[in-house]
């Protein structure tokens, strides 16, 4: 199944790499209600994309709401994720928070 969206999974590896996480990184994918149907084949997308790139990561589907990149669930930092990816219309700016 082709999706008929651009939902730069490519830039999402970027990310991923960028973490330079020593093992599996935990990336938690946030995705609109019209997308979460789609959930699974994003996640298999970007296993492949990974693998290609002899990275390791563990991908967690947020079941929660998802209106917009103000609509972030603060509480999944204390599951320590590596990364949140936000999937949504508009450009959002990447926020690091190196405060640990």
């Amino acid at each position: 199944m082709q999706l008929d969206y651009d939902l730069e999974l490519p830039r999402v590896v970027g990310e991923i790499k960028e973490l330079g996480k020593d093992g599996t990184a935990k990336v938690c994918l946030q995705l609109p209600d019209g997308l979460k149907m789609n959930a699974l084949q994003i996640v298999k997308e970007l296993q492949t994309l990974t693998k290609k790139e002899n990275l390791e990561a563990e991908f967690y589907i947020w079941t929660g709401s998802n209106f917009g990149g103000c609509d972030y669930p603060w509480y999944l930092k204390d599951l320590k994720f590596d990364l949140l990816v936000n999937f949504g219309h508009a450009v959002f700016r990447k926020w690091t928070d190196r405060r640990e």
